[in-house]
């Protein structure tokens, strides 16, 4: 029968004064007589012994002389012995926080990947606390508290359930997570707005082409774009925010995205940079139901209603009755049919199941930053023009 080793782990931990003890027994010296040889009083010997004293630089070499072994072997002795400490300090810390998880999304991160999955007994919980910190950045619950109360003033949301902070703070950390990675230009309103103007041809392609391009042109304008998974506490499609006065960020989920969902939602958060303040977090769920209507939603809606189908086409808009008449009317707007389609059912000039066919599913696309000359040579697939092209993508080689 094969034996099994286990590791040992103690769950004590032993001071370096243990070490200095046993010497002295050894040479059966008293404290007093090696505090006479270190040049110490005996009670700072004692507590030297004790581990109420650390090993200094200078208590580290007199050891070297007086007791052997190099200074360096007392400095990591020591070293060794406060880090254990404090890792049962934080052991107990975590303990004491597991209350905290109650406030979280736990399974949903879990399910993402985002922290490790595992049993959620008491047994993990603590580790869990732990995994959750570093996620968020913070070194304890009251320090997450402080931090995301302070930003749930800024919240400004689009439906009543909007209201678990937890389940919020994870999806936006998860967005500030991705945004810190990149460092971008700073924010240019001129360019935001040709990227803006780009983007809105991208609507024919399939997501797999127009999302590289769509962070490529954002990101050149000092706008960071993300997919982020849903966390369906959250009740949040989309935010627009700023990161600092520099740098903003549109983030989207893709929970039920079709394309015409998407489109829609993105030119409303892009519409919240370019219209609203930057102290403000804008939280917005598509076809939310029971809405908070503000004045800036109300804005943000109309500008991405205008932008894709501009008002000189709204009388037309509403003869549209046959696919043939919503693809020959997309095609001369430059836009995909489901956008049509998408302000047909949602003004209730069709039933909404009527011409779904059009719409297609929205798939997430590991991110890619392009070169000006390949966003350039993207978008000329398009049969757009140098002119149309040009201040959505000069820029981009001028700081390539």
């Amino acid at each position: 029968m094969a034996e099994v080793l286990q590791t040992f782990t103690p769950d004590w931990v032993s001071p370096p004064g243990e070490t200095i003890a046993d010497l002295i027994e050894e040479r059966e010296w008293s404290q007093a007589d090696l505090a006479k040889r270190l040049g110490y009083t005996t009670k700072h010997v004692s507590l030297l012994i004790n581990g109420k004293a650390p090993i200094t630089e200078e208590t580290a070499l007199k050891l070297e002389s007086v007791l052997g072994s190099s200074a360096t072997f007392w400095l990591s002795r020591e070293a060794q012995y406060r880090a254990k400490l404090a890792q049962q300090e934080a052991e107990a810390d975590w303990q004491k926080w597991v209350p905290w998880l109650d406030e979280l999304p736990v399974k949903e991160l879990m399910d993402q990947g985002v922290i490790q999955k595992q049993r959620r007994d008491a047994k993990n919980k603590p580790a869990i606390v732990r995994e959750l910190l570093r996620f968020f950045g913070v070194a304890s619950p009251d320090e997450w508290r402080s931090y995301y109360a302070s930003m749930e003033a800024a919240f400004r949301r689009t439906r009543t359930e909007q209201s678990d902070v937890g389940a919020i703070s994870a999806w936006l950390r998860r967005g500030e997570i991705e945004a810190e990675k990149l460092n971008c230009p700073k924010y240019n309103r001129a360019k935001f707005e040709s990227a803006v103007r780009a983007i809105r041809q991208l609507t024919l392609l399939p997501s797999e082409e127009f999302l590289p391009q769509m962070r490529q042109l954002c990101w050149d304008a000092g706008v960071v774009f993300f997919l982020v998974p849903a966390i369906p506490r959250a009740h949040t499609s989309g935010v627009a925010r700023w990161l600092n006065p520099h740098k903003a960020l549109v983030q989207l989920s893709l929970y039920g995205k079709t394309n015409d969902r998407f489109w829609f939602t993105f030119f409303h958060e892009a519409a919240h940079i370019l219209l609203h303040g930057k102290k403000e977090i804008f939280l917005d769920e598509f076809d939310s139901g029971e809405k908070l209507e503000s004045q800036q939603e109300i804005e943000a809606d109309q500008w991405a209603k205008e932008f894709l189908i501009p008002p000189e086409y709204d009388v037309e808009l509403i003869t549209l009755k046959s696919k043939q008449a919503v693809a020959e009317f997309a095609e001369r707007l430059g836009i995909h049919p489901a956008i049509v389609v998408g302000r047909l059912q949602r003004e209730g000039v069709i039933p909404m199941d009527w011409m779904n066919g059009f719409k297609e599913s929205v798939r997430q696309v590991e991110p890619e930053l392009l070169t000006g000359d390949r966003v350039r040579e993207k978008l000329e697939t398009l049969g757009i023009t140098e002119e149309d092209i040009a201040d959505a993508v000069d820029w981009a080689r001028q700081d390539s």
